[in-house]
């Protein structure tokens, strides 16, 4: 009976070793980057700029360009990440900020799309926009921008 015990516990302890190590793999391939157009000149941006981007305060790029911003659905996981990491803000927060400038008739809501596939086409075929994609989706047709 001893015996069990013993071998219980070094499955239960091989076990947790394993979940830790996939989990630590899940986190490591979960990075994300904000993405912009080719044809926008900017290689880095403050958080407090990307906020006002991305809150749609900041309307133009320095250039004069419109600036589009692309957004996944709120409950999408990689939005939840965006909004929380890079934005400091949740989604509901974004969404409700959102919600005033277009009920006040003051702004826009940024560009919904329904996966990131469509936001890497949208981003790369669309002049002036920004938007965020997973490390593993990011290819040449966009520019990943650094964030200070």
């Amino acid at each position: 009976m001893h015996c069990l015990l013993k071998i219980r516990g070094y499955l239960c302890i091989a076990l947790s070793i394993c979940l830790l190590g996939i989990e630590a793999e899940a986190r490591a391939n979960d990075h994300y980057e904000i993405v912009t157009n080719l044809g926008v000149s900017e290689k880095a941006l403050s958080v407090n700029s990307l906020r006002s981007i991305f809150s749609m305060r900041l309307k133009t790029w320095p250039d004069g360009t419109k600036i589009r911003v692309f957004v996944l659905s709120d409950d999408d996981q990689l939005h939840q990440t965006v909004s929380k990491e890079k934005l400091n803000v949740f989604p509901y927060q974004l969404r409700s900020t959102w919600d005033r400038l277009v009920f006040s008739g003051t702004g826009q809501a940024p560009i919904i799309v329904n996966s990131t596939e469509e936001m890497l086409a949208k981003v790369a075929s669309t002049p002036g926009a920004i938007g965020y994609l997973w490390r593993a989706n990011i290819n040449e047709n966009v520019n990943v921008l650094e964030i200070k």
